[in-house]
């Protein structure tokens, strides 16, 4: 496996690097979590409209650019590395590979165009908390004529205030179904949630009867948790890029601030101690990025064979290491840095603070790394 970017990839990156170098700094990084909607409608629209992100891994036959999850994965380390504020990774991460693993072919034909052209914005609501049991769904399917009536609620949803589509996990009789649910339905309502992580959004959706007809299910009624535990994996393998770009960002303020601060006369960064301790860093780094593209490349063959339960059998174990090594060394050099910052560190005007309350929250979403590890300990001994 070749983990050397291509020229298209590498294009792709320095593409992202700068665009969002100038779009996503401090100060717009804090406007955007300061408002109603959590970032800016119309910095959206153009990373829509003129870069086409969200199209990047929609096939071309649904108006996509046909690449990979590699490039999605380079895309979010860029995001991640900036804290871009937009529904991107629900849209890009949770509602998209839903749609494309369980959906029908009419089902893709009039969704993912609408994702690709950014004419709106998806999310996938199956669980409080993150979990990844089956008995976590709490939504509730009742068959009715030729539809179903969705009742309950979901309290932690990414960017489920703001979503136009909704992909809702619920139980019915035979297992979990997943359906669409546009926005405006009558009897759904959301609200924003505050969090501790304030760049990323999450929203309280709650059902109170709602009817969708047959065409808003995903796959076969009660055969959908084995697909829906490959869209959480390959959120994970996601989210895990992200946290890898963040991680990068925390160990280059730092490097930035010790080679700028002055104590006894020298620069911080003619420290040994502190030489080692950004060395530390960088390792771990270096060590998360390797397992995030190795999860990319793997999360790719998913979705190149869509339905191939013997393809998807490497996935559990790439997500599990990615997500775990991943969110542990974001942590720790978000932690970092706002010690090698000193009594700055945690003030409001520098940013060190801002990635270390994102590290945290990534880190118990989709599962705790002590989670992911039990799996992988588990299938090594099985």
């Amino acid at each position: 496996m070749d983990f050397a970017f291509t020229d298209e990839q590498e294009m792709i990156r320095e593409s992202a690097e700068g665009f969002l170098a100038d779009v996503s700094d401090c100060a717009a990084v804090r406007v955007a979590m300061a408002s109603e909607l959590g970032y800016d409608a119309a910095l959206w629209q153009r990373v829509c409209s003129e870069l086409c992100w969200p199209a990047i891994h929609i096939p071309e036959a649904y108006g996509g650019l046909g690449l990979g999850f590699v490039e999605l994965a380079i895309l979010l380390e860029q995001m991640g590395r900036r804290l871009f504020c937009s529904p991107f990774f629900a849209t890009a991460c949770l509602a998209t590979p839903a749609l494309l693993l369980a959906g029908n072919e009419v089902q893709k034909q009039r969704w993912l165009p609408a994702i690709a052209t950014g004419e709106l914005s998806a999310t996938l609501a199956w669980g409080d908390g993150g979990g990844w049991l089956a008995e976590g769904v709490g939504v509730t399917a009742t068959p009715e004529g030729e539809g179903y009536v969705l009742e309950g609620e979901y309290g932690q949803v990414v960017d489920g205030h703001s979503a136009q589509l909704l992909v809702i996990a619920a139980r019915v009789a035979e297992g979990i179904s997943l359906f669409l649910v546009e926005a405006g339905q009558q009897g759904l309502t959301r609200q924003w949630q505050p969090t501790m992580d304030q760049t990323r959004r999450l929203g309280k959706v709650s059902l109170e009867r709602v009817y969708v007809g047959p065409e808003a299910l995903l796959g076969e009624a009660g055969k959908a948790w084995p697909v829906l535990q490959d869209v959480l994996r390959l959120a994970c393998v996601g989210l895990a890029a992200e946290q890898v770009g963040g991680a990068q960002q925390a160990l280059d303020l730092s490097v930035a601030y010790l080679q700028e601060r002055q104590q006894f006369g020298r620069p911080l960064a003619t420290f040994q101690a502190l030489k080692h301790r950004a060395a530390d860093m960088m390792l771990q780094v270096e060590c998360a990025r390797s397992a995030s593209y190795y999860a990319a490349c793997v999360a790719q063959e998913v979705l190149d064979e869509a339905g191939d339960r013997q393809v998807a059998e490497e996935l559990p174990l790439a997500a599990a290491l990615a997500k775990s090594q991943c969110s542990h060394t974001y942590f720790h050099c978000a932690a970092e840095a706002i010690q090698l910052h000193g009594g700055v560190g945690f003030t409001w005007e520098y940013d060190p603070h801002l990635y270390f309350k994102r590290a945290r929250a990534s880190e118990s979403y989709l599962g705790a790394p002590a989670w992911h590890l039990r799996q992988i300990a588990d299938r090594i001994i099985a």
